[in-house]
C-alpha cells in the first residue's frame, strides 16, 4: 500500500505539471513554425503568459481553493476562454486542450465536467481546422468533432472513476485505521480496567481478609489464651504477606502450587476452621480432572471470600463446602446455617461483586440464596 501511495502521489504531481509542460512545448513549436507577424506573435506570447499566471495563481499557489466550487468555476471558465483564444489563433496550441481536460476531471463533477470536456473537444477540433471549415470539409469536421468529443468524454470519465475509487479506498483505509486505533484504545482501557478489578479482588481476598483476621485474633488476645491468639495473628500476617507478593506478580495462590483444587480447598477449609473455631465439612463429587488454572484460582478465591463473609457476618455453627465436577462445568457450593440476610437490601461490601466479577470473567455464573434466620448458600458455576 505504501508503494501504491507513492506512485499515486507521483502521478498526481506529474498530472499537475503536464499543463505547464504542454503549454511550454506548444509555445516553442509555435515560435519555430509560425508565419504570423511580429505584433501577432507578441500578442500570442501575452496570451501564453496570461495562461501561465492564471494556472499558477488559481490552482498551483492556492491548493485550498480546490475545495471551493465557486472559485474553481471561475478558474475553469477562464481556462476555456484562454484555450479558445489561443487555439483559434494558431493550431499548434490545440494540444493545450489536455490542460483543460485534466483540470475539469479533477475539479468538476457530473454534467458540468462533461459539458466543459465536450466544449474543449469542440474547440480543439476548430483549432485543428483553423476555424470552421469551408464547404466541402464540413463532413470531415463534424466526424472528427464527434470522435474528439466521444474520446475526450470517455477518457475523462475513466480517469474520474479511477480517481474516485482511489479516494474511496483511501477513506476506507483511513476509517479502518481509525477503527483499529479505537479498538486498540478500547482494548487497552479494558485491560487496565480488568487489571484494576484483578488487583482489587486480590487485595480484598488477601490483605483485607488477612488484616481482618489479624485484628480479630489480637482483639481476642486476653487472659491465658493470648499467646495462641498472637501466634495465630503472626501466622496470618506471614501468609497474607506472601499472598500479597504473589498478587503483585499475578502468580497462583500458594495453596494451588503443589496441590489439586480439591486438596487446596481442604487446606483452606481446615485453616479457616482452625482460626474461627467453626466446624466445616468438605465434599467432593464427580470425577476429578484437570481444569484451566484460572478456573482453579477463581473457585479457590470464591471459597476464601465466601468463608471470610461467614466469619464476619453469619455467626454460623456449621459450614458445608462442596466441589462438583460435572460433564462440562465445575461448581462450588458454600452453605452455612448462620443469620442470613435480605437479598433485596443492597450491599455496600466488595465481597459479592468481587466474586461475581471473577466468575463472570470465565463466562460462569454466581448464585446467592439467603433469607434472614435461614443461613446463606453461594454457588459458583464455571465452564470446566
Amino acid at each position: 500500500m505504501a508503494a501504491l501511495d507513492r506512485w499515486e502521489r507521483r502521478l498526481i504531481s506529474i498530472a499537475r505539471v503536464i499543463p505547464y509542460f504542454v503549454l511550454t512545448v506548444t509555445t516553442v513549436l509555435y515560435t519555430i513554425f509560425t508565419t504570423q507577424s511580429v505584433p501577432e506573435r507578441w500578442f500570442t506570447y501575452g496570451v501564453v503568459a496570461f495562461g501561465f499566471v492564471w494556472m499558477a495563481w488559481w490552482f498551483t499557489l492556492h491548493p485550498a481553493w480546490h475545495r471551493r466550487p465557486e472559485l474553481m468555476a471561475v478558474f475553469i471558465g477562464g481556462m476555456v476562454v484562454f484555450y479558445a483564444v489561443l487555439g483559434l489563433r494558431e493550431h499548434w496550441f490545440g494540444a493545450v486542450s489536455y490542460a483543460v481536460y485534466i483540470y475539469a476531471s479533477e475539479l468538476l463533477r457530473g454534467r458540468w465536467m462533461f459539458l466543459v470536456v465536450a466544449l474543449t473537444a469542440g474547440l480543439a477540433t476548430l483549432s485543428l481546422f483553423g476555424g470552421y471549415p469551408p464547404p466541402g470539409e464540413e463532413a470531415a469536421f463534424w466526424l472528427l468533432l464527434l470522435v474528439f468529443v466521444v474520446l475526450a468524454c470517455t477518457f475523462t470519465y475513466v480517469g474520474h472513476v479511477t480517481t474516485e475509487q482511489s479516494r474511496l479506498r483511501k477513506e476506507l483505509l483511513d476509517e479502518n485505521e481509525g477503527l483499529h486505533a479505537q479498538l486498540l484504545v478500547q482494548a487497552h482501557e479494558a485491560g487496565v480496567q480488568d487489571e484494576r478489578h484483578r488487583m482489587a479482588g486480590e487485595i480484598h481476598d488477601t490483605l483485607a481478609q488477612g488484616l481482618a483476621g489479624i485484628i480479630t485474633q489480637l482483639s481476642a488476645a486476653t487472659g491465658a489464651d493470648w499467646e495462641r491468639r498472637v501466634a495465630v495473628a503472626a501466622e496470618l500476617a506471614r501468609e497474607n504477606l506472601a499472598e500479597a507478593r504473589r498478587s503483585v506478580y499475578a502468580l497462583r495462590p500458594p495453596a494451588l502450587d503443589s496441590a489439586a483444587l480439591h486438596e487446596a480447598l481442604d487446606d483452606v477449609a481446615s485453616g479457616w476452621s482452625k482460626h474461627n473455631g467453626v466446624p466445616i465439612s468438605v465434599t467432593l463429587t464427580g470425577a476429578v480432572r484437570e481444569t484451566h488454572p484460572e478456573v482453579e484460582v477463581a473457585l479457590l478465591r470464591t471459597a476464601q471470600e465466601a468463608l471470610a463473609n461467614v466469619a464476619k457476618h453469619a455467626s454460623a455453627s456449621r459450614v458445608g463446602l462442596t466441589l462438583s465436577y460435572m460433564e462440562d462445568v465445575v461448581t462450588l457450593d458454600v452453605r452455612d446455617d448462620g443469620v442470613g440476610f435480605d437479598l433485596a437490601v443492597p450491599s455496600d461490601g466488595f465481597g459479592l461483586p468481587a466474586m461475581r466479577h471473577r466468575v463472570h470473567r470465565l463466562s460462569g455464573a454466581l448464585f446467592v440464596e439467603s433469607e434472614p434466620g435461614t443461613g446463606t448458600a453461594i454457588s459458583a458455576r464455571v465452564p470446566a
